[in-house]
């Protein structure tokens, strides 16, 4: 079944992130988009950055521009189709694991761009295997989570699924036993993990849903000293992908 191309690009938007991502040799533009009759300096420099390294630029309605980028206030008439090479859907990410062990991270209704890209940042730089990021209740990959991933959201190792539920059930059918991070949890730190784990964080605001809780084996949670009630979504992410690196010796 041919992949989704939400499931293989990163879509950016805006003339100076576009013209950004043309300038990182490091990344792979599949290509550009500009809205008809654009004109101007900057729209000069995309068309030529793009010539440069033989990247295809097409020209499209001021319409069709808003809908490809998903959002309507910031393209500026340009967009560009960012080649993401460690993302695709969950199904594809069980069937190359095969029988090896493995840690993931889910988002379950995190809707802060800032702490998306943070988690990104923290989950790649703990080496985990996945961040499930659900097409639906989840921001995209925009250039907010971009910046604030400090550009690692294009080689995180992300995962798709439709919801966060789904992504849970075929996890689990994977072999995963996932566990919601909830402060009623027994502690983190002293849990007996098995060899594939994946660990749930909720909603900034009212943690997990109930549609991802019942996917889920149980909850854990971070020991919190000094009354402290609760840590940040994205710390607590951290927190969590250290702890899985660790783990692994």
């Amino acid at each position: 079944m041919p992949r989704s191309p939400k499931d293989t690009f990163i879509t950016v938007y805006g003339r100076k992130p576009v013209l950004e991502a043309l300038d990182n040799a490091e990344l792979r533009v599949d290509k550009v988009v500009l809205a008809e009759g654009s004109r101007g300096e900057p729209v000069r420099a995309i068309v030529a950055a793009a010539r440069a390294r033989d990247v295809p630029v097409q020209w499209a309605s001021a319409h069709r521009v808003k809908v490809l980028a998903g959002n309507g206030h910031h393209d500026q008439g340009v967009l560009a189709d960012v080649v993401a090479p460690r993302m695709q859907p969950v199904d594809d990410f069980l069937l190359d694991l095969g029988n090896a062990p493995a840690s993931v991270l889910v988002l379950d209704r995190v809707t802060n761009p800032s702490n998306v890209g943070m988690v990104l940042r923290s989950a790649t730089a703990a080496g985990l295997d996945g961040v499930l990021l659900p097409r639906r209740g989840v921001p995209a990959i925009d250039p907010l989570v971009i910046k604030a991933s400090a550009g690692v959201a294009f080689r995180a190792p992300v995962l798709r699924a439709s919801t966060a539920e789904e992504g849970c059930a075929l996890l689990r059918g994977g072999g995963f036993a996932v566990f919601g991070l909830d402060a009623g949890g027994a502690s983190l730190l002293d849990a007996d993990l098995p060899r594939r784990v994946a660990l749930v964080l909720g909603n900034e605001t009212d943690g997990l849903s109930a549609a991802v809780r019942a996917e889920c084996d149980g909850t854990l949670a971070i020991p919190m000293q000094g009354g402290v009630e609760s840590l940040n979504v994205a710390s607590a992410a951290a927190v969590a992908a250290f702890e899985l690196f660790r783990r692994r010796g």
